[in-house]
């Protein structure tokens, strides 16, 4: 059995995220990009949150500032706390949730209102407004 997955979706990480990580699948929805991408963040694949973004955003992305990140911050939690379209038959979506983080041995809130984009039938995150 595999275990929990870092989304805190209450499912196991080979049904949840793993397969979109592993390329063996990939969201039908922006909530389900959202917990991927949380799980990303969490096991530093730098790889998937680059392949995400929407084509316009990439080169704003410094990848080695993207992986420090990732390794100096531990993800604790995900809860979403609201989701606007964002569905497999939607062309764009609103995902706000709510992540617990540690950084430098403190805890924070992080609170995002995500905004996601289908094209081709795969979901892109575009843009967030931080807490």
């Amino acid at each position: 059995m595999s275990r929990p997955c870092p989304c805190t979706s209450k499912l196991t990480f080979d049904k949840c995220c793993e397969p979109f990580l592993m390329g063996k699948g990939i969201p039908e929805s922006a909530e389900k990009l959202m917990r991927s991408r949380f799980t990303a963040y969490a096991l530093n694949r730098v790889d998937y949150l680059v392949d995400t973004t929407a084509s316009e955003k990439r080169g704003e992305l410094d990848v080695e500032d993207l992986s420090r990140y990732c390794r100096a911050v531990t993800c604790i939690s995900l809860k979403i706390l609201s989701r606007q379209a964002g569905g497999p038959q939607d062309d764009a979506g609103v995902v706000i949730f709510h992540a617990s983080l540690q950084i430098n041995g403190k805890r924070m809130l992080h609170r995002e209102r995500s905004t996601f984009r289908r094209e081709d039938g795969r979901w892109f995150y575009v843009d967030g407004e931080t807490n």
